[in-house]
């Protein structure tokens, strides 16, 4: 069967420079074991299959996959199937505002000066990190426990803990870990200097289904849980533009904003591509 495809740049501050996401369209019928094939086909950090919404407050369900399994909520993939569903007709029930239905629950999203933008949703898992645990992963990323200005799980859906350093400098400068690792998902956070145009530099590295390490080019649902994490701790306070994808030279930008007691995380969306995929 033939179903609608779209592939989006999210996060993007020109052509092809922030994170891609694959959304399916009309994904009836298509099982859960064919969305987890076509996710590891289409060789990107994640893929969303559009469904009718359950609940009455929401505009559309979106089911999200990474490699080898589903996630409840992540970012950029919100953000690029609600571009993906606008740009195909979607209508939302509130022109100011669209709702998102996913394993999160219902994520609002809003049009902002040309940007798409989320409400970051609650965090799931907060606290110290076990503190074998955090020794093992510095030791991973070639770190020492004197690098760490602050750590805690920031976990909102894919897993994230948080690992702040003193400086974006920091940051870029840490190893891809080429050892596999299952169930490594690592949130590295630098300050920049005071004056430029982002406040902070992330790096977000997660474990493929093989454990091996990959880095995600711009990373909505991190993101938004270290805007929760660092304005809580007064070392970030909104608006601020977050800088990702450096390191492996993208020029993906996260604009952060609070408004009505939520931390919003927006940015750029583009649909690159469209058509059909036969499943």
């Amino acid at each position: 069967m033939q179903r609608s495809f779209s592939q989006v740049d999210v996060f993007a501050t020109g052509g092809f420079s922030g994170n891609p996401v694959a959304v399916i369209h009309d994904a009836d019928g298509i099982t859960t074991e064919q969305m987890l094939e076509i996710t590891a086909w289409t060789n990107l950090s994640e893929a969303t299959f559009l469904l009718p919404p359950t609940s009455a407050d929401a505009d559309y369900l979106v089911r999200i996959f990474c490699p080898g399994r589903e996630l409840p909520f992540a970012g950029h993939p919100t953000l690029g199937t609600c571009a993906a569903w606008l740009a195909a007709g979607g209508v939302p029930r509130d022109p100011d505002r669209i709702v998102q239905e996913c394993g999160a629950g219902l994520i609002p999203i809003r049009r902002d000066e040309g940007r798409l933008g989320f409400a970051a949703p609650p965090m799931t898992r907060t606290g110290p990190i076990d503190p074998v645990l955090l020794a093992t992963r510095l030791q991973q990323l070639g770190l020492t426990a004197g690098d760490v200005v602050a750590s805690s799980w920031i976990d909102n859906g894919p897993g994230w803990m948080g690992v702040l350093l003193a400086s974006a400098d920091a940051v870029l400068d840490v190893p891809i870990p080429s050892a596999l690792i299952p169930g490594f998902d690592v949130g590295l956070i630098g300050p920049h200097h005071d004056g430029g145009e982002c406040a902070i530099e992330v790096r977000g590295l997660f474990a493929d289904a093989a454990g091996q390490i990959r880095e995600d080019p711009v990373t909505g649902s991190l993101n938004a849980s270290v805007a929760q994490w660092l304005t809580r701790l007064g070392r970030l306070s909104t608006p601020y533009v977050a800088a990702q994808g450096t390191a492996i030279g993208r020029r993906g930008r996260v604009f952060v904003d609070a408004a009505g007691g939520d931390i919003w995380v927006g940015g750029d969306t583009t649909v690159t591509v469209s058509g059909s995929i036969a499943i």
